[in-house]
């Protein structure tokens, strides 16, 4: 048995939530939010070289992948892999980028199923940005 972080009531190192005040994980010393998060001790600027971020925060919000390489749910980088990213090279759902491989994507170039490019584009449902301004 260990002792709730928040109320201090007893507490199994099973339990999912505390019988006395309702905190998740009561038993860990430390809780940040559900899911997996890394990034890597190497940085470049303020960033890490390798972010993943599955995670949420106690509030519910989303933590955001950011890093040299992203990966994520939500994630900004240079190298993107996400649902909804923003990078350089990004490959997801919805995506903006320079070059984008994507469901719906807004990019330089892009492969999508459904998209708006500057340079070049290839898809079901394509269209050039310049050309639609126009």
């Amino acid at each position: 048995m260990k002792y709730c972080r928040e109320c201090k009531h007893s507490v199994s190192e099973q339990a999912f939530t505390c019988p006395g005040c309702g905190a998740p994980y009561p038993y860990k010393e430390k809780w940040d939010g559900w899911g997996f998060e890394y990034k890597s001790q190497t940085m470049i600027g303020d960033w890490p070289l390798v972010h993943i971020s599955f995670k949420y925060r106690p509030n519910m919000m989303p933590v955001p992948a950011k890093g040299i390489i992203s990966i994520g749910q939500f994630g900004i980088g240079i190298i993107n892999i996400s649902q909804f990213g923003i990078g350089i090279v990004s490959i997801g759902q919805f995506t903006v980028g320079v070059f984008a491989l994507a469901q719906f994507a807004v990019a330089y170039s892009l492969i999508a199923q459904m998209g708006l490019y500057i340079n070049s584009g290839y898809g079901q449902a394509v269209w050039n940005l310049l050309e639609l301004i126009k």
